[in-house]
């Protein structure tokens, strides 16, 4: 994927907001700051802390990541509440 066509694919998301599916397959959209549980030590955070995600980012590769306590973390790192 080039420069351009990532730059289309981002224009439609915001930094703000996460759209999920949820157990029932409900699509519920969240706000930022949302709050999650971290699943295993990684970086400062620790193993069932609760922590808010500040807002939601992409990877060029398209991968989504949580920005946390003003850090980048990749999103299988939690579980939404």
């Amino acid at each position: 994927m080039n420069e351009e066509q990532l730059a289309e694919i981002l224009k439609y998301s915001s930094p703000n907001t996460l759209y999920i599916v949820t157990w029932n397959n409900l699509l519920k959209l969240l706000f930022c700051p949302f709050e999650v549980v971290v699943r295993h030590p990684i970086g400062d955070l620790n193993e069932g802390e609760k922590v808010l995600v500040e807002a939601v980012k992409v990877t060029a590769e398209i991968k989504t990541v949580f920005i946390v306590k003003g850090r980048a973390y990749f999103y299988y790192h939690f579980e939404i509440v």
